[in-house]
């Protein structure tokens, strides 16, 4: 232990004792600002600004609660984790104390409430719609992401595609993403393998309306596919689509949601097909004891169709499974299959899988 920390901690230790001896001297009946102003404010003063390096006697950087941008994206359930437990439960500093034995889950509930007031701008939705990412069915919460996906055929000539996606919220509402494909076939004339980048898109998604009372959130979107990939080697497409979307978020009783894709394919050149299609999912959600690792069982629905006049709908499930993997629940893998339900004899079954990376919420090797 290096002198700083071993200063850090004496710091801590009488800080700790002083905040339990007062928070059970605290009546139950006293409102959150109070509970606040006695448990919170000597270190994230009490305009929820954090008070200065200098004020609190330790170097580790205190968040600003009135930044809508930080203080909406996590869940009350996350935040409360924190403030019962400490910081290391979920991957932060152990300067964050727990509160656990010093205050009642309602005062700790009162005080959360306070803090989520220093955000005062309304359009910002909270982290309670941010509903868990599914393989193939988009969510409407704008996020700052990064996923690395991959589908793989397992029968049939080898299919390999995988996407980079790296999404950028803006604004209260709005995200940019850009995806990156990169696929690997069996040869057309047989001689081996192809493998290249394959069309490249971009898009753009906002959310539209959201209710955390009535929980729920609805977004629009679009996307432009650019023909990057080389059609003739079977990587791309061979034209410039537009797809539009819409999509909608609700979260269920029971740490249960569910979400609805709408989408369509609008080729910019003659000759090539239109495309609709819908991809809905349902979920839930079950963590390791109260705040441990979080699992989640998901099944998805895809159906797309065609516009031409001997077009059929092909249907398809996903059941599949998301889980964090680390401490700070910033990093999560979700693994499933993709199970053709019609036309099982010319489309193949596939592997699919992703691996997320929150960046907002830290680097790839914090909070583990």
């Amino acid at each position: 232990m290096t002198p700083r920390h071993l200063y850090a901690l004496l710091l801590a230790a009488p800080l700790a004792l002083v905040t339990a001896a007062a928070m059970a001297a605290a009546h139950e009946g006293d409102s959150g600002a109070d509970l606040y102003r006695s448990a919170c404010a000597s270190c994230h003063a009490s305009d929820g600004r954090g008070e200065s390096r200098a004020q609190v006697g330790f170097d580790i950087p205190l968040p600003d609660f009135t930044n809508c941008s930080f203080a909406t994206r996590e869940t009350d359930e996350d935040w409360f984790a924190v403030i019962h437990e400490g910081g290391p439960v979920r991957g932060f500093d152990r300067m964050m104390p727990a509160f656990g034995e010093a205050l009642s889950a309602d005062q700790m509930q009162r005080i959360l409430d306070h803090v989520r007031a220093f955000c005062a701008d309304p359009a910002w939705p909270r982290g309670e719609l941010n509903l868990p990412r599914t393989l193939f069915t988009e969510k409407a919460y704008p996020e700052d992401e990064a996923v690395f996906t991959s589908n793989v055929a397992v029968e049939g000539p080898t299919a390999i595609t995988q996407e980079l996606i790296w999404e950028k919220r803006f604004g209260p509402r709005s995200q940019v993403e850009v995806s990156v494909p990169f696929a690997i076939r069996d040869s057309d004339a047989g001689d081996g393998s192809e493998a290249g980048i394959g069309d490249v898109a971009i898009g753009i998604k906002h959310a539209l309306h959201h209710s955390l009372e009535a929980g729920y959130i609805l977004s629009v979107g679009g996307e432009i596919v650019l023909p990057t990939g080389d059609e003739a080697r079977g990587l791309g497409g061979g034209t410039a689509v537009f797809e539009p979307f819409l999509l909608f978020g609700k979260a269920l009783p029971a740490a249960s949601f569910v979400q609805l894709h709408l989408l369509a394919e609008i080729p910019f050149e003659d000759g090539f097909e239109d495309e609709i299609g819908l991809r809905a999912a349902l979920g839930k959600t079950w963590t390791a004891a109260r705040f441990g690792r979080a699992w989640t069982p998901m099944i998805e629905l895809l159906g797309a169709r065609g516009l031409d006049g001997d077009a059929h709908t092909e249907w398809d499930a996903v059941p599949q499974l998301q889980v964090t993997l680390n401490t700070r629940q910033h990093i999560l893998a979700n693994l499933g299959v993709r199970l053709p339900l019609n036309d099982s004899s010319t489309r193949d079954t596939q592997i699919a899988l992703y691996l997320l990376w929150d960046w907002y919420d830290g680097g790839l090797f914090d909070g583990w």
